[in-house]
């Protein structure tokens, strides 16, 4: 008997809506990841996208363990000579707290086009709206 290998076109893409409201960062991120990656169905295989959509709801509201607020840093570069940002956990989380979560569920996915091909599947919204209704996105507990 032979292992089955999933095929891009076979592979049903569900939604999934998580509230991220009291959620720790670092647990949601690797349930997110995992769910991107297709690591929860049977049939996964490393070299194809056999994951499902994600959206997250309530990102203002999601929380770090320990001093991380205020140690964790976020690192840019400008392209200029000296041109290094910083900017600590706690005011990402005032200014873009969207993008708190796309960076931590970022560095979980592959580092290659397959990864980001699972990226542009996560949808990170600030407040519990979200325009996704028509895909009847299942509820993702954690």
């Amino acid at each position: 008997m032979s292992t089955q290998i999933a095929k891009e076109p076979e592979v049903k893409k569900n939604w999934y809506v998580l509230d991220a409201k009291e959620l720790v960062l670092g647990r949601a991120s690797t349930e997110i990841a995992r769910v991107l990656r297709g690591k929860h169905k049977a049939i996964y295989t490393p070299s194809v996208d056999a994951g499902d959509f994600v959206i997250v709801i309530n990102a203002e509201k999601i929380r770090l363990t320990g001093n991380k607020m205020m140690d964790k840093m976020y690192h840019r570069h400008t392209g200029y000579p000296g041109g290094i940002r910083s900017i600590n956990a706690q005011q990402m989380l005032e200014k873009k707290p969207d993008e708190l979560i796309k960076k931590a569920v970022k560095g979980m996915l592959p580092k290659n086009k397959l990864g980001r091909k699972m990226f542009k599947k996560l949808k990170v919204y600030v407040g519990d709206e979200h325009p996704h209704a028509a895909q009847q996105p299942k509820e993702l507990s954690i």
